[in-house]
Protein backbone atom coordinates (compact mmCIF):
# COMPACT_ATOMS: atom_id res chain seq x y z
CA UNK A 1 0.00 0.00 0.00
CA UNK A 2 1.53 3.29 -1.10
CA UNK A 3 -0.79 5.75 0.65
CA UNK A 4 -4.24 6.46 2.00
CA UNK A 5 -5.64 6.61 -1.55
CA UNK A 6 -5.05 2.86 -1.78
CA UNK A 7 -7.47 2.13 1.05
CA UNK A 8 -10.64 0.25 0.16
CA UNK A 9 -13.21 2.62 1.68
CA UNK A 10 -16.13 0.28 0.98
CA UNK A 11 -14.44 -2.32 3.20
CA UNK A 12 -14.07 0.35 5.88
CA UNK A 13 -17.81 1.00 5.73
CA UNK A 14 -18.59 -2.73 5.84
CA UNK A 15 -16.65 -3.12 9.10
CA UNK A 16 -17.61 0.21 10.70
CA UNK A 17 -19.50 0.11 14.01
CA UNK A 18 -21.69 3.04 12.92
CA UNK A 19 -24.69 2.63 10.60
CA UNK A 20 -24.02 4.23 7.20
CA UNK A 21 -26.87 4.82 4.73
CA UNK A 22 -26.31 6.40 1.29
CA UNK A 23 -29.27 7.92 -0.59
CA UNK A 24 -29.65 9.04 -4.18
CA UNK A 25 -30.77 12.65 -4.64
CA UNK A 26 -34.37 11.34 -4.96
CA UNK A 27 -33.84 9.88 -1.39
CA UNK A 28 -33.91 6.22 -2.50
CA UNK A 29 -31.32 4.08 -0.69
CA UNK A 30 -28.44 2.84 -2.83
CA UNK A 31 -26.21 1.46 -0.06
CA UNK A 32 -26.45 0.50 3.63
CA UNK A 33 -23.68 -1.15 5.58
CA UNK A 34 -24.14 -4.27 7.77
CA UNK A 35 -24.35 -2.39 11.08
CA UNK A 36 -26.99 -0.10 9.52
CA UNK A 37 -29.07 -3.14 8.54
CA UNK A 38 -28.66 -4.56 12.05
CA UNK A 39 -29.71 -1.30 13.75
CA UNK A 40 -32.79 -0.91 11.52
CA UNK A 41 -33.62 -4.65 11.72
CA UNK A 42 -33.73 -5.01 7.92
CA UNK A 43 -32.11 -7.24 5.33
CA UNK A 44 -30.36 -5.82 2.28
CA UNK A 45 -33.24 -6.48 -0.15
CA UNK A 46 -35.72 -4.77 2.17
CA UNK A 47 -33.59 -1.61 2.41
CA UNK A 48 -32.29 -0.98 -1.12
CA UNK A 49 -34.59 1.24 -3.20
CA UNK A 50 -36.69 2.51 -0.28
CA UNK A 51 -37.20 6.28 -0.10
CA UNK A 52 -38.40 8.60 2.65
CA UNK A 53 -41.97 8.43 1.36
CA UNK A 54 -42.17 4.72 2.16
CA UNK A 55 -45.05 4.41 4.68
CA UNK A 56 -43.01 2.05 6.85
CA UNK A 57 -40.48 4.81 7.69
CA UNK A 58 -41.99 6.70 10.62
CA UNK A 59 -39.71 9.03 12.60
CA UNK A 60 -40.42 10.84 15.87
CA UNK A 61 -38.53 13.66 17.52
CA UNK A 62 -36.88 13.62 20.93
CA UNK A 63 -40.18 14.56 22.62
CA UNK A 64 -42.02 11.61 20.99
CA UNK A 65 -43.92 13.68 18.40
CA UNK A 66 -44.32 12.51 14.81
CA UNK A 67 -41.82 14.25 12.52
CA UNK A 68 -42.83 15.81 9.24
CA UNK A 69 -41.12 14.21 6.25
CA UNK A 70 -39.59 17.62 5.53
CA UNK A 71 -37.75 17.42 8.88
CA UNK A 72 -36.11 14.06 8.15
CA UNK A 73 -32.30 14.48 8.04
CA UNK A 74 -32.21 13.45 4.35
CA UNK A 75 -34.72 16.13 3.36
CA UNK A 76 -33.02 18.83 5.44
CA UNK A 77 -29.74 18.16 3.62
CA UNK A 78 -31.53 18.02 0.26
CA UNK A 79 -33.33 21.32 0.88
CA UNK A 80 -30.44 23.30 2.40
CA UNK A 81 -27.27 21.38 1.42
CA UNK A 82 -26.21 21.97 5.01
CA UNK A 83 -25.01 19.27 7.35
CA UNK A 84 -27.28 17.74 10.00
CA UNK A 85 -25.30 17.21 13.21
CA UNK A 86 -26.25 14.99 16.17
CA UNK A 87 -30.01 15.00 15.57
CA UNK A 88 -31.88 12.64 17.90
CA UNK A 89 -34.58 10.62 16.11
CA UNK A 90 -36.79 7.68 16.98
CA UNK A 91 -37.82 5.03 14.45
CA UNK A 92 -41.30 3.52 14.90
CA UNK A 93 -42.55 0.32 13.28
CA UNK A 94 -40.59 -1.88 10.93
CA UNK A 95 -40.07 -5.52 11.86
CA UNK A 96 -40.37 -4.74 15.57
CA UNK A 97 -42.76 -2.49 17.48
CA UNK A 98 -40.28 -1.12 19.99
CA UNK A 99 -39.09 2.43 19.33
CA UNK A 100 -35.39 2.56 18.39
CA UNK A 101 -33.50 5.77 19.15
CA UNK A 102 -30.55 7.04 17.11
CA UNK A 103 -28.12 9.95 16.93
CA UNK A 104 -28.18 10.91 13.23
CA UNK A 105 -25.72 12.94 11.16
CA UNK A 106 -26.13 13.70 7.44
CA UNK A 107 -24.35 15.53 4.61
CA UNK A 108 -24.25 15.53 0.81
CA UNK A 109 -21.58 14.47 -1.69
CA UNK A 110 -21.43 15.64 -5.30
CA UNK A 111 -21.52 18.72 -7.53
CA UNK A 112 -24.96 18.83 -9.15
CA UNK A 113 -28.39 17.59 -8.13
CA UNK A 114 -28.52 14.71 -10.60
CA UNK A 115 -25.29 13.15 -9.29
CA UNK A 116 -25.47 14.12 -5.63
CA UNK A 117 -25.63 11.58 -2.85
CA UNK A 118 -26.82 12.11 0.71
CA UNK A 119 -24.89 10.22 3.38
CA UNK A 120 -26.57 9.51 6.73
CA UNK A 121 -24.84 7.93 9.73
CA UNK A 122 -26.74 6.58 12.74
CA UNK A 123 -25.57 5.57 16.21
CA UNK A 124 -27.82 3.56 18.53
CA UNK A 125 -28.66 5.49 21.72
CA UNK A 126 -31.74 3.46 22.72
CA UNK A 127 -30.31 2.39 26.07
CA UNK A 128 -29.42 5.95 27.09
CA UNK A 129 -32.77 7.29 25.82
CA UNK A 130 -34.84 4.71 27.69
CA UNK A 131 -33.10 5.15 31.06
CA UNK A 132 -35.41 6.29 33.87
CA UNK A 133 -33.60 8.16 36.64
CA UNK A 134 -30.69 5.70 36.83
CA UNK A 135 -28.29 8.61 37.33
CA UNK A 136 -30.50 9.98 40.13
CA UNK A 137 -30.41 6.59 41.86
CA UNK A 138 -26.62 6.35 41.54
CA UNK A 139 -26.06 9.96 42.63
CA UNK A 140 -28.15 9.57 45.79
CA UNK A 141 -27.12 6.08 46.91
CA UNK A 142 -25.05 5.84 50.09
CA UNK A 143 -22.56 3.54 48.34
CA UNK A 144 -19.66 4.97 46.39
CA UNK A 145 -19.85 4.39 42.62
CA UNK A 146 -16.80 4.62 40.40
CA UNK A 147 -16.95 4.00 36.64
CA UNK A 148 -13.79 3.47 34.60
CA UNK A 149 -13.02 2.98 30.92
CA UNK A 150 -12.13 -0.61 29.93
CA UNK A 151 -9.87 0.25 26.98
CA UNK A 152 -6.58 0.15 28.91
CA UNK A 153 -6.34 -1.32 32.41
CA UNK A 154 -2.56 -1.66 32.62
CA UNK A 155 -0.46 0.18 35.20
CA UNK A 156 0.25 3.07 35.31
CA UNK A 157 -2.07 4.56 32.62
CA UNK A 158 -5.31 2.77 33.27
CA UNK A 159 -8.04 2.15 33.94
CA UNK A 160 -9.16 5.79 33.62
CA UNK A 161 -11.92 7.08 35.90
CA UNK A 162 -14.77 8.69 33.93
CA UNK A 163 -17.40 9.09 36.71
CA UNK A 164 -17.75 9.19 40.51
CA UNK A 165 -20.90 9.89 42.52
CA UNK A 166 -21.53 12.21 45.49
CA UNK A 167 -20.93 9.47 48.09
CA UNK A 168 -17.42 9.01 46.68
CA UNK A 169 -16.67 12.74 47.02
CA UNK A 170 -17.99 12.81 50.61
CA UNK A 171 -15.95 9.81 51.83
CA UNK A 172 -12.66 10.43 49.99
CA UNK A 173 -12.61 14.23 50.01
CA UNK A 174 -11.68 14.24 46.32
CA UNK A 175 -13.91 16.20 43.95
CA UNK A 176 -15.12 14.68 40.73
CA UNK A 177 -12.94 17.09 38.73
CA UNK A 178 -9.82 15.97 40.64
CA UNK A 179 -10.22 12.25 39.90
CA UNK A 180 -11.70 12.19 36.37
CA UNK A 181 -8.88 10.95 34.11
CA UNK A 182 -6.96 9.42 37.06
CA UNK A 183 -6.93 5.73 37.97
CA UNK A 184 -8.40 4.18 41.17
CA UNK A 185 -4.78 3.61 42.28
CA UNK A 186 -4.79 7.25 43.43
CA UNK A 187 -6.63 5.93 46.52
CA UNK A 188 -4.14 3.16 47.31
CA UNK A 189 -1.00 3.22 49.47
CA UNK A 190 1.84 1.11 50.82
CA UNK A 191 -0.43 -0.94 53.10
CA UNK A 192 -3.01 -1.74 50.41
CA UNK A 193 -3.09 -5.53 49.94
CA UNK A 194 -0.97 -6.31 46.82
CA UNK A 195 -2.54 -9.76 46.39
CA UNK A 196 -6.01 -8.24 46.44
CA UNK A 197 -4.93 -5.77 43.76
CA UNK A 198 -3.54 -8.63 41.65
CA UNK A 199 -6.83 -10.53 41.93
CA UNK A 200 -8.72 -7.43 40.78
CA UNK A 201 -6.39 -6.91 37.81
CA UNK A 202 -6.69 -10.57 36.77
CA UNK A 203 -10.50 -10.39 36.89
CA UNK A 204 -10.54 -7.18 34.82
CA UNK A 205 -8.30 -8.79 32.21
CA UNK A 206 -10.79 -11.68 31.98
CA UNK A 207 -13.65 -9.15 31.84
CA UNK A 208 -15.22 -10.80 34.92
CA UNK A 209 -16.95 -9.55 38.07
CA UNK A 210 -14.83 -9.40 41.22
CA UNK A 211 -15.36 -8.54 44.90
CA UNK A 212 -12.49 -7.48 47.20
CA UNK A 213 -11.94 -5.58 50.44
CA UNK A 214 -9.00 -3.16 50.31
CA UNK A 215 -7.40 -0.50 52.47
CA UNK A 216 -7.67 2.87 50.72
CA UNK A 217 -6.68 6.43 51.67
CA UNK A 218 -8.69 9.65 51.42
CA UNK A 219 -7.37 13.03 50.24
CA UNK A 220 -5.93 13.75 53.71
CA UNK A 221 -4.17 10.38 53.92
CA UNK A 222 -6.69 8.88 56.38
CA UNK A 223 -6.98 5.08 55.86
CA UNK A 224 -10.35 3.40 55.49
CA UNK A 225 -11.50 -0.08 54.54
CA UNK A 226 -13.69 -0.39 51.47
CA UNK A 227 -15.56 -3.41 50.17
CA UNK A 228 -15.88 -3.13 46.40
CA UNK A 229 -17.88 -5.09 43.87
CA UNK A 230 -16.59 -4.47 40.34
CA UNK A 231 -18.80 -5.46 37.40
CA UNK A 232 -18.16 -5.24 33.64
CA UNK A 233 -20.56 -3.08 31.59
CA UNK A 234 -21.33 -4.22 28.03
CA UNK A 235 -22.70 -2.53 24.92
CA UNK A 236 -25.27 -4.01 22.52
CA UNK A 237 -22.52 -5.96 20.75
CA UNK A 238 -21.62 -7.78 23.99
CA UNK A 239 -18.33 -5.87 24.23
CA UNK A 240 -17.07 -4.76 27.65
CA UNK A 241 -16.62 -1.00 27.41
CA UNK A 242 -16.49 0.06 31.09
CA UNK A 243 -16.21 -1.22 34.65
CA UNK A 244 -18.45 -0.08 37.50
CA UNK A 245 -17.20 -0.39 41.07
CA UNK A 246 -19.80 -0.21 43.85
CA UNK A 247 -17.88 0.50 47.03
CA UNK A 248 -18.94 0.42 50.68
CA UNK A 249 -17.05 1.91 53.61
CA UNK A 250 -16.53 -1.05 55.97
CA UNK A 251 -14.01 0.55 58.31
CA UNK A 252 -16.27 0.24 61.36
CA UNK A 253 -17.15 -3.37 60.74
CA UNK A 254 -13.46 -4.22 60.35
CA UNK A 255 -12.83 -3.24 63.95
CA UNK A 256 -16.06 -4.43 65.53
CA UNK A 257 -16.17 -7.39 67.88
CA UNK A 258 -17.54 -10.82 67.00
CA UNK A 259 -20.82 -10.16 68.83
CA UNK A 260 -21.74 -7.57 66.16
CA UNK A 261 -20.87 -9.72 63.15
CA UNK A 262 -24.26 -11.42 62.87
CA UNK A 263 -26.05 -8.09 63.15
CA UNK A 264 -23.85 -6.61 60.43
CA UNK A 265 -24.52 -9.62 58.20
CA UNK A 266 -28.28 -9.16 58.62
CA UNK A 267 -28.00 -5.46 57.81
CA UNK A 268 -25.95 -6.22 54.72
CA UNK A 269 -28.52 -8.75 53.49
CA UNK A 270 -31.29 -6.19 54.07
CA UNK A 271 -29.33 -3.62 52.09
CA UNK A 272 -28.84 -6.05 49.20
CA UNK A 273 -32.58 -6.80 49.22
CA UNK A 274 -33.39 -3.09 49.18
CA UNK A 275 -30.99 -2.56 46.27
CA UNK A 276 -32.63 -5.42 44.40
CA UNK A 277 -36.04 -3.89 45.13
CA UNK A 278 -34.88 -0.54 43.72
CA UNK A 279 -33.50 -2.28 40.63
CA UNK A 280 -36.74 -4.23 40.12
CA UNK A 281 -38.87 -1.10 40.52
CA UNK A 282 -36.62 0.85 38.14
CA UNK A 283 -36.97 -1.95 35.57
CA UNK A 284 -40.76 -1.89 35.98
CA UNK A 285 -40.78 1.88 35.37
CA UNK A 286 -38.59 1.41 32.30
CA UNK A 287 -40.99 -1.22 30.95
CA UNK A 288 -43.97 1.04 31.68
CA UNK A 289 -42.34 3.92 29.79
CA UNK A 290 -41.65 1.64 26.82
CA UNK A 291 -45.28 0.45 26.90
CA UNK A 292 -46.58 4.02 26.94
CA UNK A 293 -44.43 4.85 23.91
CA UNK A 294 -45.96 1.85 22.08
CA UNK A 295 -49.50 2.88 23.03
CA UNK A 296 -48.89 6.24 21.33
CA UNK A 297 -48.64 4.45 17.97
CA UNK A 298 -50.16 0.96 18.36
CA UNK A 299 -53.58 -0.23 19.53
CA UNK A 300 -53.00 -1.99 22.89
CA UNK A 301 -55.69 -4.65 22.31
CA UNK A 302 -54.91 -5.83 18.76
CA UNK A 303 -51.25 -4.81 18.48
CA UNK A 304 -51.76 -3.18 15.05
CA UNK A 305 -51.25 0.55 14.29
CA UNK A 306 -53.73 2.98 15.80
CA UNK A 307 -55.54 5.80 13.97
CA UNK A 308 -52.75 8.32 14.64
CA UNK A 309 -50.02 6.08 13.23
CA UNK A 310 -52.25 5.07 10.30
CA UNK A 311 -52.81 8.73 9.32
CA UNK A 312 -49.06 9.31 9.08
CA UNK A 313 -48.55 6.11 7.05
CA UNK A 314 -51.39 6.94 4.65
CA UNK A 315 -50.01 10.46 4.13
CA UNK A 316 -46.70 8.97 3.00
CA UNK A 317 -48.46 6.37 0.87
CA UNK A 318 -50.35 9.15 -0.96
CA UNK A 319 -47.24 11.30 -1.45
CA UNK A 320 -45.31 8.33 -2.82
CA UNK A 321 -48.21 7.43 -5.14
CA UNK A 322 -48.37 11.02 -6.45
CA UNK A 323 -44.66 10.93 -7.25
CA UNK A 324 -44.72 7.54 -8.94
CA UNK A 325 -48.27 7.59 -10.28
CA UNK A 326 -50.75 5.03 -9.03
CA UNK A 327 -54.16 4.22 -7.60
CA UNK A 328 -55.10 3.84 -3.94
CA UNK A 329 -58.16 2.14 -2.45
CA UNK A 330 -59.22 3.51 0.94
CA UNK A 331 -61.20 0.88 2.82
CA UNK A 332 -63.26 0.93 6.01
CA UNK A 333 -65.20 -1.95 7.57
CA UNK A 334 -67.33 -2.36 10.68
CA UNK A 335 -68.37 -5.55 12.51
CA UNK A 336 -72.06 -6.29 11.96
CA UNK A 337 -74.18 -6.55 15.13
CA UNK A 338 -71.12 -6.21 17.36
CA UNK A 339 -73.20 -5.04 20.32
CA UNK A 340 -75.14 -8.28 20.19
CA UNK A 341 -71.86 -10.25 20.37
CA UNK A 342 -70.81 -8.35 23.50
CA UNK A 343 -74.26 -8.61 25.10
CA UNK A 344 -74.60 -12.35 24.38
CA UNK A 345 -71.07 -13.68 24.94
CA UNK A 346 -69.38 -10.96 26.98
CA UNK A 347 -66.72 -8.37 26.23
CA UNK A 348 -63.90 -10.92 26.40
CA UNK A 349 -65.32 -12.67 23.34
CA UNK A 350 -65.88 -9.28 21.68
CA UNK A 351 -62.21 -8.42 22.25
CA UNK A 352 -61.23 -11.82 20.82
CA UNK A 353 -63.21 -11.01 17.64
CA UNK A 354 -61.31 -7.70 17.22
CA UNK A 355 -57.93 -9.44 17.70
CA UNK A 356 -58.82 -12.08 15.06
CA UNK A 357 -59.88 -9.37 12.57
CA UNK A 358 -56.55 -7.61 13.12
CA UNK A 359 -54.77 -10.92 12.42
CA UNK A 360 -56.67 -11.29 9.13
CA UNK A 361 -55.53 -7.81 8.02
CA UNK A 362 -51.95 -8.63 9.02
CA UNK A 363 -51.85 -11.88 7.01
CA UNK A 364 -53.84 -10.88 3.93
CA UNK A 365 -52.63 -7.36 3.14
CA UNK A 366 -49.21 -6.86 1.59
CA UNK A 367 -46.19 -5.33 3.31
CA UNK A 368 -46.62 -2.13 1.27
CA UNK A 369 -50.26 -1.70 2.37
CA UNK A 370 -51.25 0.05 5.61
CA UNK A 371 -54.08 -0.62 8.06
CA UNK A 372 -55.24 0.16 11.59
CA UNK A 373 -57.91 -0.20 14.21
CA UNK A 374 -59.83 2.95 13.33
CA UNK A 375 -61.93 2.99 16.51
CA UNK A 376 -64.27 0.65 18.38
CA UNK A 377 -65.14 -2.20 16.00
CA UNK A 378 -64.04 -0.26 12.89
CA UNK A 379 -60.90 -1.06 10.90
CA UNK A 380 -59.37 0.99 8.07
CA UNK A 381 -56.88 0.12 5.33
CA UNK A 382 -55.26 1.67 2.28
CA UNK A 383 -53.86 -0.46 -0.55
CA UNK A 384 -51.94 0.42 -3.71
CA UNK A 385 -53.58 -0.84 -6.93
CA UNK A 386 -52.46 -1.10 -10.53
CA UNK A 387 -56.00 -0.88 -11.93
CA UNK A 388 -59.36 0.24 -10.54
CA UNK A 389 -60.73 -3.29 -11.00
CA UNK A 390 -58.06 -4.62 -8.62
CA UNK A 391 -60.08 -3.31 -5.66
CA UNK A 392 -62.72 -6.03 -5.98
CA UNK A 393 -60.36 -9.04 -5.43
CA UNK A 394 -58.97 -7.30 -2.31
CA UNK A 395 -62.47 -6.78 -0.92
CA UNK A 396 -63.50 -10.35 -1.80
CA UNK A 397 -60.46 -11.86 -0.13
CA UNK A 398 -60.95 -9.89 3.08
CA UNK A 399 -64.71 -10.36 3.42
CA UNK A 400 -64.51 -14.11 2.65
CA UNK A 401 -61.73 -14.58 5.21
CA UNK A 402 -63.91 -12.86 7.80
CA UNK A 403 -66.96 -14.97 6.89
CA UNK A 404 -64.90 -18.13 7.40
CA UNK A 405 -63.51 -16.93 10.75
CA UNK A 406 -64.51 -19.10 13.71
CA UNK A 407 -64.10 -17.41 17.07
CA UNK A 408 -64.09 -19.81 20.05
CA UNK A 409 -66.52 -19.23 22.91
CA UNK A 410 -67.34 -21.41 25.94
CA UNK A 411 -66.53 -25.12 25.62
CA UNK A 412 -65.93 -26.20 22.03
CA UNK A 413 -68.42 -23.77 20.50
CA UNK A 414 -67.51 -21.08 18.00
CA UNK A 415 -69.26 -18.06 16.52
CA UNK A 416 -69.04 -16.36 13.15
CA UNK A 417 -69.11 -12.65 12.44
CA UNK A 418 -69.59 -10.60 9.29
CA UNK A 419 -68.63 -7.06 8.35
CA UNK A 420 -69.91 -4.27 6.16
CA UNK A 421 -67.18 -2.75 4.01
CA UNK A 422 -66.83 0.38 1.91
CA UNK A 423 -63.97 1.03 -0.54
CA UNK A 424 -63.16 4.34 -2.22
CA UNK A 425 -60.77 4.05 -5.20
CA UNK A 426 -58.90 7.25 -6.09
CA UNK A 427 -56.00 8.45 -8.22
CA UNK A 428 -54.36 10.81 -5.70
CA UNK A 429 -52.83 14.17 -6.52
CA UNK A 430 -51.26 16.99 -4.52
CA UNK A 431 -54.68 18.32 -3.49
CA UNK A 432 -56.07 14.96 -2.28
CA UNK A 433 -57.73 15.32 1.14
CA UNK A 434 -57.16 12.03 2.94
CA UNK A 435 -59.83 12.64 5.61
CA UNK A 436 -62.37 13.40 2.87
CA UNK A 437 -61.51 10.21 0.97
CA UNK A 438 -61.91 8.09 4.10
CA UNK A 439 -65.27 9.78 4.79
CA UNK A 440 -66.40 8.61 1.33
CA UNK A 441 -65.38 5.06 2.29
CA UNK A 442 -67.37 5.49 5.49
CA UNK A 443 -70.44 6.64 3.52
CA UNK A 444 -70.16 3.60 1.22
CA UNK A 445 -69.90 1.33 4.25
CA UNK A 446 -73.10 2.73 5.76
CA UNK A 447 -74.93 2.21 2.47
CA UNK A 448 -73.98 -1.45 2.84
CA UNK A 449 -75.26 -1.45 6.44
CA UNK A 450 -78.64 -0.15 5.27
CA UNK A 451 -78.88 -2.61 2.37
CA UNK A 452 -78.34 -5.81 4.33
CA UNK A 453 -74.76 -5.99 5.72
CA UNK A 454 -72.19 -8.79 5.11
CA UNK A 455 -71.03 -7.31 1.79
CA UNK A 456 -68.96 -4.52 0.34
CA UNK A 457 -69.47 -1.52 -1.91
CA UNK A 458 -66.78 0.02 -4.14
CA UNK A 459 -67.01 3.61 -5.34
CA UNK A 460 -64.75 5.33 -7.85
CA UNK A 461 -64.79 8.94 -8.91
CA UNK A 462 -62.67 9.45 -12.06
Amino acid sequence: MNGISDLNFKNLLEYAQVGVIIHNWDTSIVYINPIGLQLLNLDYEQAIGRDIYDPHWTLIDEQGNLMSVDDYPVNIVKATKNKVVNKIIGVVGGAKKDISWFMANAYFEGHDDDKNFIVVTITDISDAKQQISFQDVVENTQDMVVITDAKNIKHPEGPKIIYVNKAFEVLTGYTSAEVIGETPRILQGDLTDSKGKQRIYAALERREEVTETLLNYDVRGRPYWVEMNIIPLKNKFDEVTHFAAIQRDVSKSKFQTEQLEKRNKDLKELKVNLENLVQERTFELQQAKSQLEKIAFFDPLTGIPNRRFFSDQVNKLVKGSVRRGGIIAFGLFDVDNFKAVNDTYGHDVGDRVLVELANILTHILRIDDVFCRFGGEEFAFAVILKEVDDAEPVAEKLINAIRNLKVPVEGENTINVTVSMGLNVVSPNNSTDIDDEIKKSDAAMYQVKKSGKDRYKIIHEP
